[in-house]
């Protein structure tokens, strides 16, 4: 189960992430987000270990491209309306193609856009909207097929992560917004509950819920 950590901008809260044993760290490079952390600071950031994601929502393949090797991203993660050409400046294993359910018209329409990424990605993640604190209908989610491993994000805490996990059964999870004392500023107490949470949710049944 890989752990992610979205809207980093600190180091004391990568240290504390790094060291409950997080897998994944996301910068936002989105100007008009409340989470949004500048080139210049993400580069000089040290994020222990952790894969270092961008999340992007405009700019160009040949932008984004860009500021992954200036920022020594291991994956970008496209939330806007960028198409499959990202994958011909950016290698697909390298990309994190986010969906959002409520944008589509039910759950064929989403199955047919996941399926048209299978070859130009290397994860989907699923959100209700980046940082909103809303969360997703996790039952529903468990009808879908994903041809590539898929992150849950979307209100997650400590507090009903270890249901979503068994409704839908992700790869992994995204926590963002509500393991916060402040936009972008992430709480080590509620980091640490939700990292726990979710491996003890991962320890119970054969199959890991």
């Amino acid at each position: 189960m890989r752990i992610k950590i979205c809207g980093m901008s600190d180091q004391a809260a990568i240290d504390a992430a790094a060291g409950l044993g997080v897998d994944m760290c996301g910068f936002v490079f989105h100007a008009s987000s409340p989470r949004a952390v500048a080139l210049e600071r993400v580069r000089v950031l040290d994020t222990r270990g952790m894969a270092r994601v961008g999340v992007f929502v405009r700019q160009t393949a040949e932008e984004t491209a860009a500021v992954m090797e200036l920022a020594r991203l291991d994956y970008v993660q496209l939330h806007g309306r960028q198409d499959t050409g990202f994958a011909g400046c950016i290698p697909a294993a390298r990309i994190i193609r986010v969906f959002n359910p409520a944008a589509y018209a039910g759950t064929n329409a989403l199955q047919a856009a996941i399926d048209a990424w299978a070859g130009c990605c290397g994860l989907y993640l699923l959100d209700a909207g980046a940082g909103s604190g809303q969360t997703l209908d996790w039952a529903a989610l468990a009808r879908l097929r994903f041809p590539r491993p898929w992150l849950l994000a979307g209100g997650l805490d400590a507090h009903n992560v270890a249901g979503a996990l068994r409704l839908c059964r992700p790869d992994g999870c995204d926590f963002n917004s509500r393991l916060e004392d402040a936009p972008g500023h992430k709480d080590p107490a509620r980091m640490r509950a939700a990292v726990q949470a979710v491996r003890a949710a991962c320890q119970h049944g054969p199959d890991g819920f």
